[in-house]
């Protein structure tokens, strides 16, 4: 186990990979247990997610939907070392930068969907 861990680390960006396996097992989670319920402790939880129930059932599954993409992208990203020469430092600054910005793009695309479908929210 081991030498795996140690040729991954040296083969992907292991920030990204780990970051991208959170976020694809977070997606599998919501997409097949969604919050049934507006709640405060599980799923997508922003005020104009919470204001009714079927704006959060389309909360749920939009974001869910975003977030698998992020972990795609992310876990496709880690394995750009083995293609192109990167070192571990720069790996991990833009597996980092892509989780962020990754983040803010799941937040933006599912608020800017809700506003869209259900405007008089």
């Amino acid at each position: 186990m081991e030498q795996i861990l140690n040729y991954l680390a040296d083969r992907v960006g292991i920030v990204s990979f780990l970051v991208g396996i959170v976020f694809f097992i977070a997606a599998i989670i919501m997409h097949f247990f969604p919050p049934k319920e507006v709640n405060y402790l599980y799923g997508y939880r922003t005020n104009a997610s919470m204001k009714n129930q079927q704006v959060w059932d389309f909360s749920q599954k939009y974001s869910t939907g975003k977030m698998f993409q992020l972990a795609l992208f992310l876990l496709a990203f880690s394995f750009l070392n083995l293609f192109i020469s990167i070192n571990q430092e720069l790996a991990a600054f833009l597996g980092i930068g892509f989780m962020i910005i990754g983040c803010i793009y799941m937040i933006v695309t599912t608020e800017k969907a809700i506003k869209k479908n259900f405007p008089n929210q």
